[in-house]
């Protein structure tokens, strides 16, 4: 049985992730890569063994191909995931989802008129300690999840920003560490607690005078199980601490887990050196499983490439998503509540008050939702 014909668009870092899974998975044909830089592309074609291309409907119709990945930046996550879903191509779109909710609304609408599956890389949630973290909660070993709280404290230099000419930009990154760094937590938060209700948010630049975009932003919640949060996001701690998601329940227990710690979240790097692990866990009969937890999750992580490693499941999940015609294992409408978190945070700032869920996407006429502040 032949393979499903795989195509990326974009050729940038997180675009070779992709592209080795692509390759290494038994469901996959990877037959093609487009880009707006054709000689860009044909460098990065040449390393795979594949065709390369500047225009998506003609790598489509040249290359048959089946499904895409989409690797670009942030706001050019929509049209091309739009132009797959009318030519009835299924469309993984790297984190996150896009830039604005009217972006998303629209490559979900696309999606669902062409029968299309739509997904949306949130690979974080396959970690095995997060894993836990959602089976406790499922379970009732916690009671009722009653707060949820992020803290991640990193770091990024003016050299990760130079990195790439569209980091720290309003119009091309779509926005700052909200966009970027935060997304696999803002999206854990909200798969641990549920839907939210109401937050009231600040955010801002302390610490990165060469960029356009916010460093820092913090939150406090509402969920709709009357539940309540806090996020403490911030890029301006030198060096970077940690990165946690934390749960407490109404039976007074707790769960929670490290997501980025230790020398990789220092550096910043794309590999991942410290593993995550479940840093708080008072479930009773449980208290003890900490240290267990810790050596298994070391030893897996150093038997794996794990940036590679868990992109690959969730490629090979959409792959499966489609060959069985179910959904994948993060749909669309999954990875937009994503954006209508940041969404939130930024219009609160924006208007000085509480903003209550669920957003509008068409509300406002200023890109990006209305990111900047007035005047700016």
């Amino acid at each position: 049985m032949e393979g499903i014909r795989t195509g990326l668009v974009g050729y940038g870092k997180v675009a070779h992730t992709h592209a080795a899974a692509l390759s290494a998975l038994p469901m996959s044909q990877f037959v093609a890569v487009c880009g707006r830089n054709l000689a860009r592309a044909r460098a990065f074609a040449e390393q795979y063994q594949i065709g390369a291309y500047d225009d998506l409907g003609e790598m489509i119709d040249d290359a048959g191909v089946q499904a895409i990945v989409v690797c670009t930046p942030h706001p050019a996550h929509a049209d091309p995931a739009v132009i797959a879903a009318q030519a009835g191509v299924h469309c993984l779109v790297e984190k996150p989802m896009a830039a604005s909710l009217k972006d998303c609304d629209a490559m979900i609408a696309a999606a669902d008129r062409a029968g299309a599956k739509l997904g949306v890389i949130s690979q974080r949630r396959l970690y095995e300690p997060v894993q836990r973290v959602k089976e406790a909660i499922e379970a009732g070993k916690i009671g009722r999840p009653i707060l949820g709280m992020v803290i991640m404290l990193g770091w990024r230099d003016e050299a990760y920003y130079r990195s790439d000419p569209w980091r720290g930009k309003w119009t091309e990154e779509g926005g700052g560490l909200l966009v970027n760094q935060a997304p696999h937590q803002l999206d854990l938060l909200q798969w641990f607690m549920g839907p939210i209700d109401e937050l009231f948010a600040y955010w801002d630049n302390l610490n990165h005078p060469y960029i356009e975009v916010e460093d820092t932003a913090v939150a406090v919640l509402r969920f709709k199980n009357g539940g309540v949060g806090s996020i403490v996001v911030s890029n301006s701690q030198k060096p970077g601490i940690h990165g946690k998601v934390h749960v407490h329940g109404s039976s007074g227990a707790s769960v929670g887990v490290q997501t980025d710690g230790g020398a990789m979240f220092i550096a910043g790097m794309s590999s991942i050196l410290e593993p995550p692990v479940n840093d708080l866990w008072t479930v009773p009969g449980e208290e003890g499983m900490l240290a267990q937890w810790e050596a298994e999750d070391r030893a897996t992580f150093e038997a794996v490439d794990a940036t590679q490693h868990y992109h690959l499941l969730q490629v090979k999940d959409f792959l499966e998503a489609i060959a069985t015609d179910r959904e994948p294992l993060i749909p669309g409408v999954e990875g937009r509540k994503t954006v209508e978190l940041f969404t939130a945070i930024y219009r609160s700032q924006r208007d000085g008050q509480p903003v209550r869920f669920p957003l509008d996407g068409e509300r406002g006429s200023e890109q990006f939702d209305g990111r900047r502040r007035a005047g700016e």
